[in-house]
């Protein structure tokens, strides 16, 4: 096989503005990922290359040759070591003011330029086209294998999470140190999976994320999207279904779109409240279990969003509890046990107080309580997290027992999936929970006892959500990511 067909346009250039230095990077990411198309359609009508067709990501990098700095509370945009620091980049269309503001900061805190080149990684020819290959005739078993030795196909030796994890062996002196918590292979590789897992294109996504484990809240989601939508769109300028379905507010000349019954909804459906600047809402029916929770997750990290808080149903486990209140969890009991590989038991994960705070005013606001009042409707504690929906099957004693010495008063299969899933991807998390039976004390729900209590509950669950997602939106980012979520050797890219 002859080399690769990989022309070299673009020298490294070296940037003081990050207006510039993000356009090389669309500008390198265009041509490339063009260049694969080019070839993976010719191949397909048959006019196949005559050697293997290479394009490689763009990367951006930094050389700082002191550890002086500008004064910054930001807990982002600077490294904390002289050397010098790069990540591979993909979709700049997409990340384009994340580029800009993360850039920015560089240049801003360490006063040097960036420096912006095509890297030694291949793109996939599959993440060349980000709305998917669509091929049309026919495509047989040898064209397949015949890809293989054409173009180059997504690698996961690339696509791991040692650096998000602190697990990826350190740099030797002189060598490159990451710049982002994420690979440009590893974010193709989400992206296609959020594609995959909810039906709607990732530009969708917004940059404040609910999570929820009832379809109802989704039901009552659209129902209140649409209102917004049928007037002045209180701020929002479309919602967006699965299927990528578009309704705009109707007294801004749009239209609303009602939902189409759907043969088969994804494995976890997103919904999305848009603002210009992605600083709207996106609501993800996660369904049950530990495991869809982690999944989505470890996709969505990837866009960097500012907050995820998961609503949802409980069991309350004290009998103090009533059905309808509200859990606000700052600590978690990790039964889940899909991120032990990635987060060991032993690390903590911490109540954020930012998202804490938005939340329990969140309650008082929409609920109308306070002090005594509003601490009769939502208690504070500790939230157990497990794998086993049938755990009550197993002996009695012995989880009771567990939750009981953890001073555990919820139970559920996702909240402290998420939470630590946040903790490891530096992504502020929270949980606010609705207690929904109580079967340690024999309050289990009936199917006409759990229809009404969820059309009187769900709906001032959801404002609460909304309206906390709000609050954070006004908090603003230099007081909503946290430090606390640094490890010792931070990337600089939030």
């Amino acid at each position: 096989m002859n080399r690769p067909i990989a022309p070299d346009l673009f020298r490294p250039e070296r940037f003081d503005s990050a207006k510039a230095a993000v356009q090389r990077l669309h500008d390198i990411y265009d041509a490339n990922t063009a260049r694969l198309r080019d070839a993976f359609r010719a191949t397909v009508a048959g006019k196949a290359p005559t050697a293997r067709v290479r394009a490689c990501y763009p990367y951006v990098a930094i050389s700082v040759a002191d550890f002086g700095r500008r004064d910054t509370l930001l807990s982002y945009g600077f490294v904390d070591r002289p050397g010098t620091f790069g990540t591979t980049v993909t979709r700049p269309d997409l990340f384009h003011a994340y580029f800009t503001e993360q850039i920015e900061q560089l240049i801003r805190n360490h006063q040097v330029p960036v420096e912006v080149g095509v890297s030694e990684t291949p793109i996939p020819v599959h993440f060349a086209f980000p709305d998917a290959v669509h091929v049309e005739g026919e495509f047989t078993r040898d064209s397949i294998q015949q890809l293989r030795s054409l173009f180059d196909l997504p690698d996961l030796v690339l696509m791991d999470d040692g650096i998000v994890n602190g697990t990826a062996p350190v740099p030797p002196h002189g060598a490159t140190h990451p710049l982002s918590l994420f690979t440009a292979p590893r974010v193709d590789y989400s992206l296609f999976r959020l594609k995959h897992y909810t039906a709607t294109s990732p530009e969708h996504f917004q940059n404040f994320v609910l999570f929820t484990n009832y379809q109802f809240y989704i039901d009552e989601f659209v129902r209140h999207a649409y209102e917004l939508m049928r007037g002045d769109g209180g701020g929002y300028e479309s919602f967006i279904e699965p299927g990528d379905r578009v309704s705009r507010p109707v007294d801004h000349g749009g239209e609303v779109v009602p939902s189409a019954s759907t043969a088969r909804l994804p494995q976890m459906p997103a919904y999305h409240l848009t603002r210009p600047d992605h600083s709207g809402i996106t609501m993800v029916n996660i369904g049950i279990g530990p495991s869809n929770a982690k999944t989505i997750t470890d996709h969505v990290a990837v866009l960097r969003p500012h907050a995820w808080i998961m609503l949802g149903h409980c069991a309350g486990l004290r009998n103090t509890q009533k059905l309808g209140d509200y859990v606000l969890a700052h600590g978690y009991v990790r039964d889940d046990h899909v991120l032990d590989a990635d987060l060991p038991l032993w690390i903590p994960i911490p109540a954020l107080a930012e998202i804490q705070v938005a939340l329990e005013r969140a309650v008082g606001e929409v609920t109308g309580l306070a002090d005594q009042a509003l601490k009769s409707v939502m208690r504070t504690g500790t939230v157990a997290t497990i794998d086993n929906r049938n755990w009550e099957l197993r002996d009695y004693s012995e989880p009771v027992q567990r939750f009981s010495q953890s001073r555990a008063i919820a139970l559920d299969m996702e909240s402290a999936t998420i939470a630590a899933n946040g903790f490891r991807f530096r992504v502020p998390y929270g949980t606010l929970l609705c207690v929904s039976d109580k079967p340690l004390h024999g309050e289990l729900k009936l199917p006409g006892m759990a229809d009404a209590f969820y059309k009187q509950q769900v709906g001032q669950h959801l404002k609460i959500g909304i309206r906390t997602m709000e609050r954070l939106r006004e908090l603003g980012l230099d007081k909503l990511h946290s430090r606390k979520l640094r490890s010792f050797a931070e990337v600089a890219f939030q």
